[in-house]
C-alpha cells in the first residue's frame, strides 16, 4: 500500500531501503516454513527411540492412577483398571468423564480368607463385560435356540456398586445372602439385526451357595435372584395406560374393545401387570487380597429379560463379566 519513500519517512530509524526489508521478510518466512515442515516431518528412527523410551519410563513412575486423570489434559485414553486403594486416591474431578465409576477394581494376589462368624461381603461391585440374547435362528428348515452376541447400548452406569450382605458358614461352606446396596440397574442391548432388548440387570435378593469355607482362586458359589419389573406402576404407556394410574384402555381405539369378546385382542396390553422374574449367578473368585480383605473374580449371570409390564414374552439374558468385594 505504501511506497518505499513513505516507509522510509516512517521509519527514520532504520537505515536501509525497502529492498533490504523485502529480503529479510522473504528470509525470515524461509525460516518459518522450513521449522514448520519440520514439525510434520517423521522423526528419526533414533529420535523416535528416545522419545518411546521417555514416555515409557513417565507412565512407569505416574502409575496406573494417573491415567484416570488424563482425561483432564483432553487425552482420551480408555479407562484402565486400577485397585481399590489407588481408586480411592483420586478426586472427583480425576475420576469425572475416565469411566472408572463404572468399572470395578482390581485385586492383586493369591491368598486365602476363612471368614469368621458375622462377617460380612461388602462393597461388591458388578460389572459386565460381554452380553448375548437367545433368539431363534433358522437354518436348514430347522429352528434351534442359540445365544447371540449383542452390544450395549446404555452409557457407562450398567454396572451393580455397593452392594453388601451376610456370609453365613453353616455346614462348613460359605453362603452368601445380598441385603442392599445398588442390586439393579436398567440395561439396553442390540442385537445384530438392529432389535433393542432391555432387561433390568439386578441381582436382588441373592442366595449365592459356595463350594468351601475360604475364598480362595478357584472357589466358586452360585445361586438365584429376584428379577423385578423393568417398568414401575407408575409408568404410562404412549396411550396413557400404567399398571397403578392412567386409563384402563386405550382410548383412541374404543372399536376394538367394545365387542363381544370385550377388550381379549387387547387385554395384555390394556392390563399392565409387574412381572417378577428369576435369574441365576454363578461366580468364580481367582484373585484373593488377604491384607486387604479383598476378592475378585468373574460371574456368568441369566436372567428373563422385559416383558413391557406383561404384554410381551420375555427374551433370556447372558451376562458376563467380572466381580469385586470385600469381606469384612
Amino acid at each position: 500500500i505504501f511506497g518505499a519513500t513513505t516507509i522510509r519517512y516512517y521509519l527514520p530509524f532504520c537505515h536501509t531501503n525497502i529492498n533490504t526489508i523485502t529480503m529479510k521478510l522473504a528470509a525470515a518466512c524461509t525460516l518459518a516454513f522450513a521449522a514448520s515442515a519440520n514439525a510434520f516431518a517423521p522423526a528419526t528412527s533414533g529420535n523416535r527411540a528416545t522419545q518411546l523410551n521417555a514416555m515409557k519410563d513417565d507412565f512407569v513412575k505416574v502409575g496406573a492412577a494417573a491415567l484416570a486423570g488424563a482425561a483432564i489434559f483432553g487425552a482420551t485414553l480408555p479407562a484402565q483398571a486400577i485397585t481399590k486403594s489407588e481408586l480411592n486416591q483420586l478426586s472427583y474431578l480425576q475420576v469425572k468423564g475416565t469411566g472408572l465409576a463404572n468399572r470395578c477394581s482390581e485385586v492383586i494376589g493369591e491368598d486365602t480368607i476363612t471368614p469368621k462368624t458375622g462377617s460380612r461381603l461388602g462393597e461388591m461391585c458388578i460389572e459386565p463385560k460381554a452380553w448375548a440374547v437367545e433368539e431363534e435362528i433358522g437354518k436348514g428348515g430347522k429352528t434351534e435356540k442359540k445365544f447371540v452376541n449383542s452390544k450395549v447400548m446404555t452409557r457407562q452406569t450398567y454396572t451393580l456398586e455397593g452392594i453388601e450382605g451376610s456370609i453365613k458358614t453353616d455346614g462348613g461352606a460359605i453362603t452368601f445372602v445380598e441385603e442392599e446396596g445398588i442390586d439393579y440397574a436398567p440395561t439396553t442391548v442390540q442385537l445384530p439385526g438392529g432389535e433393542r432388548v432391555p432387561f433390568l440387570f439386578t441381582v436382588k435378593e441373592l442366595v449365592a451357595k459356595g463350594n468351601g469355607g475360604s475364598f480362595k482362586p478357584g472357589f466358586q458359589m452360585g445361586g438365584d435372584f429376584s428379577v423385578p419389573s423393568y417398568r414401575t406402576g407408575l409408568f404410562l404407556d404412549p396411550k396413557g395406560r400404567g399398571g397403578v394410574t392412567g386409563y384402563d384402555m386405550a382410548v383412541a381405539l374404543p372399536g376394538l374393545q367394545s365387542g363381544e369378546e370385550g377388550d381379549a385382542a387387547m387385554f395384555k396390553e390394556n392390563n399392565k401387570t409387574f412381572d417378577v422374574g428369576q435369574g441365576r449367578i454363578e461366580m468364580e473368585v481367582n484373585k484373593v487380597n488377604a491384607d486387604e480383605g479383598e476378592i475378585g473374580g468373574v460371574f456368568v449371570a441369566s436372567q428373563p429379560g422385559d416383558t413391557d409390564m406383561g404384554s410381551k414374552v420375555p427374551k433370556k439374558i447372558l451376562t458376563k463379566g467380572i466381580f469385586y468385594a470385600k469381606v469384612q
